[in-house]
């Protein structure tokens, strides 16, 4: 004998679930206006910098070798290129990342120090789907850039302290030491509460200091050689030095006038005043020349990519 069993009857209740489509949560909209501020601020910055220094740099002799503006080209490709690495990694970014990073650089250069980590923070906030809580990758990454920094000033501090007994005044000796002081008071409080501080695995914590850490001697290496194509009278040697000299000045705290201090050090060492002068602004007016073509062109790909 053979019974059916009839199929209930749905619920008028079901019936309407069935009906309904998942609502799309409303975007939060303060990454975007936290986007767009920082970069009104880049903009402002940028035109602020340019009109007040640039624009004198530039007017400075240009080295005539060509090999200079190759050096300098990857010199000033490094940093975003190294964090294009680590947040590949991390999140599998695609090329277009490349945009954000270049103005994460920018923002931390000419606006202030970490506006730029707030501005990929946005970034990264706006696109969900690729990363669900970018925070605590942004944190790390930004945490140990400082931490490999600091390290690699350190031991160049105690290579090169040694030997600048002679070249340094007894009040700029004992701010060094006071500067490694505050240095290690920095960076140990990350170290020993390292658990509570970072989100990353251990592993992956490890090889983004890896990265930074040779982006950070690549930097000084592509540097010197680009001012030795500008200098070829000065060695390779020498300008690996100053390199160096350049490092240690731009990390230690406490020290008034660090492009003054860089320049009389560099003086000190090869001579060659004006020449050694006009070099490091047109360096850094060329720097900020770069700046302001490729925020141009990321604002026009923006509008055309409607983003910000």
């Amino acid at each position: 004998m053979n019974t059916t069993v009839a199929d209930p009857a749905p619920l008028p209740e079901a019936a309407a679930l069935v009906g309904l489509e998942p609502i799309e949560k409303i975007r939060r909209r303060w990454p975007m206006l936290l986007g767009a501020a920082v970069s009104l601020l880049m903009m402002a910055g940028l035109a602020n910098e340019l009109l007040d220094k640039g624009l004198a740099g530039l007017s400075r002799t240009a080295p005539d070798s060509w090999i200079f503006y190759v050096f300098f080209a990857l010199f000033y490709l490094g940093p975003p290129t190294f964090d294009y690495l680590i947040f590949r990694k991390l999140w599998r970014i695609p090329a277009s990342g490349m945009v954000a990073l270049h103005r994460k650089r920018i923002a931390n250069e000419v606006v202030l120090g970490y506006s730029g980590e707030a501005y990929f923070y946005a970034w990264a906030r706006q696109r969900t789907k690729m990363v669900a809580a970018p925070f605590g990758a942004v944190k790390d990454v930004s945490i140990l850039s400082a931490i490999a920094g600091n390290a690699i000033t350190l031991l160049m501090l105690g290579l090169a302290l040694p030997l600048a007994t002679d070249l340094l005044s007894p009040a700029q000796y004992k701010t060094a030491l006071v500067s490694i002081g505050v240095i290690i008071v920095m960076s140990v409080p990350f170290l020993v509460f390292s658990k509570r501080v970072f989100s990353l695995a251990r592993n992956t914590l490890w090889w983004i200091f890896g990265i930074h850490s040779l982006r950070i001697l690549a930097g000084s290496i592509l540097v010197a050689c680009a001012w030795h194509f500008a200098m070829p009278d000065v060695s390779l040697g020498m300008w690996l030095v100053l390199a160096a000299a350049r490092l240690l000045v731009s990390r230690l705290p406490f020290v008034p006038n660090k492009d003054l201090l860089f320049a009389n050090f560099a003086i000190i060492l090869i001579g060659q005043g004006q020449a050694l002068s006009e070099l490091m602004a047109f360096t850094a007016a060329l720097t900020l020349l770069v700046h302001v073509v490729l925020f141009a062109i990321f604002g026009l790909y923006g509008l055309v990519r409607k983003e910000l």
